[in-house]
């Protein structure tokens, strides 16, 4: 018989049905034993005698019976399918579960997280973080939807590609091909992005893998994230920011209808008044912060361009005065590209930030798109002869007619995390890593054997 889902039961009184699943709980009245039964489309009461003796919770099983109505006075408001019952006539254990190392029954809030993610694949059954999983995706498919219909292109760029200077460490992939080089695993598609728009395909977007070797935070992940990367030719920074509200806007409507947007169009605040008026450059402007159903967006612009170079910068030279505050691919304002000369410091950036509740979710800038502007910017911040010839290629592909470009890369985990009023990053992800950056579930990172390290050219020295 076809599987029948048990949210599809309140259409088929009367009928007879297979269901499969996990038992979610059991208990016994009277000499009718009951469980509800649950899979992907929800839970069903299923009731009868003489069933199954290792009926434990989180067994997967199979259920044939008849599908009935409850008397009124037994009806479950808390069940979407409570109206019904399935009066199970055979109930095959398709697998048994031993007992569960954490309970998942609960939001989870309380359990270490070390055992929670040491054990994902349970924690995931969790009514909470299931409902998160399934909110990222269909936020994802919005998106999609929302810019294919807009005309843009999606278009995969690759993982494996250059390691250049821009700003936070790169994770090394040794080459067996190319002894003693590496490739880097991508801190973002930035140069590929603007690439495409050489290419002439004008709106691009992926919902992009990236990678950063960086310490962990509440609203940062260790070693891996995903943003939407979205780029566009011929474009201003109002068109950028418009089609990005547009988007959003949509999306919280769509996938989010208990949420209210604090301020309609978003306000859009200079770096300097943010920080003087709120004395941060991603503001929390909810109305009332406790409330978890507000989301207050708004964008941050103006930034500086540059900023003082400083002992920890990522750019530090002897005698480098000057590091990008966004990134060196950032034009200047173009009422302000005379100071690069004069005063650099007072060069406003074309930057744009997304901010929603306190967090920074996303971020882009207008780029670039003249060559001897961006050779410049890599004077100022001091770059040497060799770190230029890292981005070579975009120099030279700057040369065959580059059309003015810019665009955006909100954060997917941290708008999620955000809208959700999530603690951590780590609760709309699925396998996320740990504070220590091991990955969740899986023993990574693990050690190579002297094989794979002598395939690979490589020796580790103590």
């Amino acid at each position: 018989m076809t599987r029948t889902l048990a949210g599809a039961t309140l259409e088929l009184v009367g009928k007879t049905v297979t269901l499969k699943g996990w038992i979610n709980s059991v208990r016994s009245h009277g000499g009718l034993t009951f469980f509800d039964l649950r899979d992907r489309s929800g839970l069903v009461q299923v009731v009868g005698e003489k069933l199954a003796k290792d009926l434990k919770p989180e067994s997967v099983v199979a259920v044939t019976g008849r599908v009935k109505a409850r008397p009124q006075n037994l009806v479950n408001p808390k069940l979407t399918t409570g109206k019904v019952e399935v009066a199970a006539q055979t109930v095959e254990v398709i697998t048994v579960s031993r007992e569960l190392p954490l309970p998942i029954d609960t939001d989870g809030r309380d359990i270490d997280e070390q055992v929670r993610l040491k054990y994902r694949y349970l924690d995931l059954r969790r009514p909470r973080m299931a409902k998160n999983i399934r909110l990222r995706s269909r936020a994802v498919k919005f998106i999609h939807d929302f810019l294919t219909d807009q005309d843009f292109v999606e278009i995969e760029t690759p993982i494996l590609t250059k390691t250049t200077p821009e700003g936070a460490r790169d994770f090394l992939v040794p080459s067996r091909l190319k002894p003693g080089q590496f490739y880097a695993l991508p801190q973002s598609p930035q140069q590929y992005k603007q690439l495409l728009m050489v290419a002439g395909f004008e709106r691009y977007f992926q919902i992009a893998r990236c990678f950063r070797d960086e310490d962990p935070r509440h609203d940062r992940a260790y070693g891996e994230f995903t943003q939407l990367d979205l780029e566009m030719s011929f474009v201003d920074q109002n068109e950028i920011l418009s089609l990005t509200e547009e988007l959003f806007t949509g999306l919280v409507k769509e996938i989010f209808p208990d949420k209210k947007v604090t301020a309609t169009p978003w306000p859009r605040i200079a770096h300097a008044e943010a920080i003087k008026k709120y004395g941060s450059d991603k503001p929390d402007l909810r109305k009332d912060k406790k409330d978890p159903d507000e989301l207050a967006f708004a964008w941050i612009i103006d930034f500086p361009l540059l900023v003082k170079q400083t002992q920890e910068d990522f750019f530090h030279g002897a005698g480098v005065k000057y590091a990008p505050s966004h990134h060196m691919f950032t034009a200047p304002h173009p009422d302000d590209v005379k100071l690069l000369e004069s005063d650099p410091l007072k060069v406003r950036g074309l930057q744009h930030d997304l901010v929603l509740n306190g967090y920074e979710v996303g971020g882009g800038s207008v780029r670039i798109h003249d060559p001897a502007v961006q050779e410049k910017i890599f004077d100022l911040i001091g770059f040497t002869d060799k770190q230029k010839n890292q981005f070579d290629h975009m120099l030279t592909a700057f040369g065959y007619g580059v059309p003015p470009h810019g665009g955006i890369a909100p954060g997917i985990d941290r708008f999620l995390m955000a809208a959700l009023a999530e603690p951590s990053l780590r609760e709309v992800i699925a396998f996320p890593a740990v504070s220590s950056g091991q990955t969740a579930v899986m023993d990574a990172p693990s050690p190579a054997t002297p094989e794979q390290l002598k395939e690979l050219h490589l020796k580790l020295v103590k």
